[in-house]
This record gives structure tokens, sequence and C-alpha cells, in this order.
């Protein structure tokens, strides 16, 4: 992605974790002079050498200030976000009003994947395009096949298409995107605690007896379905393959193309010492997703 001179400024709202800051990183690598907008008590990285302007989580009309500011015409969301806001959190301008009766339903009753529609929503409405993270580091794209130095046993591609499945109807509920896999059956489906704190579950399991110690199991994250694939791609990092391993999990496996691999190479290393598999899959496959 090159800046082109007829363009504003991108800006990166920025919640927790690296990747607001391989954007970054990448988008000024690109040409462009990103403004940084770190979410407060959400954003954990800092942010020296960039111009930045931290806002709350529903503070539309600090966007909108923002935007006119720093000339803005793109947005990207990145980094993880633990909590909505409250109606209290919520600061409104007149664009937004005619919004606000759907965006309070959404924020109360929605999942995941209609709040973050609702967010893009809400972003355009201020004269700006949305754009995805991969689309300026697509490098961080998990392909499909192996990426590691282990690949997946036939046992282990039996527990991915079990876990893939399970993913896929989690997903159409908008629930979430991950579900582990172990011998065949479904021991764990994630909800709002996020991935780690799944596989942290399984870890107990089968510290518990419930789960089989003969057997060692699959994590798979597909993107949902019905998915906007701007905004929260599923992603695996350092922490994911940590988490596994303590799980007694033989690998993860995520969507080709769809999923973000974060500290690509250190990832990478630490699952091959740990003896963990990480490959892409495409789920439309059917019996061969890698």
């Amino acid at each position: 992605m090159t800046a082109r001179a007829d363009q504003g400024r991108l800006a990166i709202i920025a919640g927790s974790g690296m990747l607001p800051v391989y954007v970054a990183e990448a988008a000024r690598a690109s040409g462009e002079n990103p403004v940084i907008l770190p979410l407060l008590h959400e954003a954990d990285q800092r942010w020296e050498g960039f111009d930045t302007a931290p806002m709350g989580v529903g503070d539309v009309a600090g966007l909108a200030r923002n935007v006119k500011q720093f000339g803005i015409d793109r947005v990207v969301m990145s980094g993880g976000v633990r909590k909505r806001p409250a109606f209290r959190d919520i600061h409104v301008n007149f664009a937004f009003l005619r919004k606000l009766p759907h965006a309070v339903r959404t924020l109360l009753s929605g999942g995941d994947d209609a709040v973050l529609k609702m967010v893009i929503g809400l972003i355009e409405s201020q004269g700006c395009r949305v754009i995805g993270a991969h689309e300026i580091v697509p490098q961080l794209l998990a392909e499909r096949g192996p990426l590691g130095a282990h690949a997946p046993t036939e046992d282990d591609r039996r527990d991915i298409l079990k876990a893939a499945q399970a993913a896929d109807a989690l997903g159409r509920l908008d629930v979430g995107q991950g579900a582990v896999s172990v011998g065949g059956r479904i021991v764990a489906l994630e909800g709002v605690e996020g991935t780690d704190r799944m596989l942290t579950r399984v870890a107990d399991l089968r510290a518990e007896g419930r789960i089989s110690a003969r057997r060692k199991g699959v994590l798979v994250k597909l993107c949902k379905p019905q998915q906007d694939i701007r905004a929260d791609l599923p992603t695996i990092g350092l922490s994911t393959v940590e988490n596994a391993a303590k799980a007694g999990l033989a690998g993860i496996a995520v969507q080709a193309g769809r999923a973000l691999l974060l500290q690509r190479q250190e990832t990478l290393h630490r699952a091959d010492a740990l003896g963990i598999f990480i490959c892409g899959i495409d789920p439309e496959d059917g019996e061969t997703p890698w």
C-alpha cells in the first residue's frame, strides 16, 4: 500500500496487543503518516514518534473532532478491546444521533460481529473509509499448509475437521471464532473470554482427568461466515502457542488468508521448539482443508 498525494491521513484505532504497532510501522514504511487513536483503558503500547489522540471506546464526538483536526479519511481498527462501552461512555455528535437507538440495542444484546459492524457504520458516518489491518500488513496473513517444522498427523486432521465444523457453527451464532477437538470430541468453544482463557480451561479439564491424557487435540480458529473482514480477524501469536502447549494440544489450525499470525518468526520458532504444529486451512475444501 502506497499513500497517494490526494489522500487524507490514515488513522489507527489502537486496542491492546502488538497488532496496532505492526499496522503503524507498515503504514509508515509505505509512505503514510498515520495518526494513532489509542483507546483509553485498552491500548497498552507506547507511541513515541507518532501523532496520537487518545479517545474512549464510545467517543464518537471525539472521533469526529480528530477526523477534522488531522484530515483523516481512512481508519483501521486493530488490537483487542476487552469491554464494551457503558451507555454513559457514549459521546455523540449530530451525525450519530439517528443511529443511537440501533447502537444501544446492539451494545446491549448483539454479538461481537454485530457490534463491530455497528462501529464500522459509525466510523463511516463521520466521512471515513474503514479498511482492514490485513490490507496494510498482508504479510501477517496465514498461508495454506503447515507453517512451521511440524505437520498434523491423520488423527490431528480428523480433529481439525471436527473443530472446524464447530467453529463454523459457533461463528454463525456470532459467539466466537475458536473450538478445540480432542479425539474427535469437541471439548471447548470460545466465548467472550477469548482464546487464551479457553485454552486455560482446556488445561484445567485435562488436569482434572475430564479430557483423555492419551489424545492431544487441536485448536481451530476461523473467521465467522458473516464477518466483515475489516475488523477482528482471527489472530494467534506467542501466547496462543504457549497456552496450546499447556493444554496438551498437538497444534493450531487457522483459516488461510483470513487469520493473522503475529510475531511470526518468534511464534513459529516457539511452536517448533514445543512440538506444536501451526497450519493454514481452507474450510471450504471439506475433507482436505489443508
